[in-house]
């Protein structure tokens, strides 16, 4: 049986490749996912950097809800940063599933795909 090695350099791209073809939404999903698992290990630089990027891409446009989700946010950060990394833990997967949740009920079944090339009584333009 042979045996596979990860290079790290696979995942990498595979994750590049992940966050160039996914909706806004879903690259809110994933830094939660990155918040949630970083919690998880008691990973501060991670979770923190994680949790900045959540706070950072709010649009404020959306003035009530992005002022909650900052005081989520900056409660998270605060919490983390005095090592109590379960109360940020359970805070951001309640935020993740919600996310989840509206990803499921608003994005279309099946995307089109990002780039798709033209074709013509079969034949690729």
């Amino acid at each position: 049986m042979a045996k596979v090695v990860h290079n790290g350099y696979g995942t990498q791209q595979y994750r590049q490749q992940d966050v160039m073809g996914a909706s806004p939404i879903h690259l809110v999903v994933m830094a939660y996912d990155v918040a949630i698992s970083s919690c998880e290990k008691q990973d501060f630089a991670r979770a923190t950097r994680a949790i900045t990027i959540l706070r950072d891409a709010l649009n404020f446009d959306y003035a009530e809800a992005a002022v909650g989700l900052f005081r989520l946010y900056q409660w998270c950060l605060d919490c983390i940063r005095q090592g109590d990394y379960a109360a940020a833990l359970q805070t951001l997967r309640e935020l993740r599933e919600a996310w989840a949740t509206v990803e499921k009920r608003y994005m279309p079944l099946n995307p089109p795909p990002a780039y798709a090339p033209a074709t013509v009584a079969g034949q690729s333009a």
